[in-house]
C-alpha cells in the first residue's frame, strides 16, 4: 500500500526561499504549492484546501500572524506550521495560531522532521 504524501501550501514572501522550498519538498515527495502572501494564500485556499499550510510570519500585504487564525477558522483541517528566522527554537512563539514552528535559519532536516509528524495520524 502506498502513502500518499501531503498537500502543503508555502506561504513565503521571499521568492529565493519559497522556490528553495517548494524544490526541497518536491523532491522529497510532496505536492507543493506557492503563494507570495497571506492574500495570495487565501486565494489558494478557496481553489484547493492543501493538508499542510507552511507559512512565514512576516510578510507584507497579510502577515503569518494574520493568515494563520483565519485559515484555522476556516479551514480546520488543515494542520498549520508557522516559520520565520525571526524566532529561534521548537516551539511555537507565544501569540502564533499554529502546530508547530520552523526557524528559518535552522536545518532543513528540522522541517521534514515537522512535516512527518503532522503526517502521522492524530499528530
Amino acid at each position: 500500500m502506498t502513502t500518499r504524501k501531503p498537500t502543503i501550501l508555502i506561504v513565503e514572501d521571499d521568492d529565493q526561499i519559497r522556490r528553495l522550498l517548494c524544490t526541497i519538498l518536491q523532491q522529497s515527495g510532496y505536492n507543493v504549492r506557492p503563494a507570495p502572501d497571506g492574500v495570495a494564500a487565501l486565494d489558494d485556499l478557496q481553489a484547493e484546501i492543501p493538508d499542510i499550510l507552511l507559512s512565514d510570519l512576516n510578510m507584507p500585504r497579510m502577515s503569518g500572524f494574520e493568515l494563520l487564525p483565519v485559515v484555522r477558522q476556516q479551514f480546520p483541517t488543515t494542520r498549520l506550521v508557522a516559520m520565520s528566522s525571526a524566532f529561534s527554537g521548537d516551539d511555537v512563539p507565544e501569540g502564533v495560531v499554529a502546530g508547530a514552528f520552523y526557524a528559518k535559519a535552522s536545518k532543513v532536516g528540522a522541517l521534514l522532521q515537522i512535516l512527518e509528524t503532522m503526517t502521522c495520524p492524530e499528530a
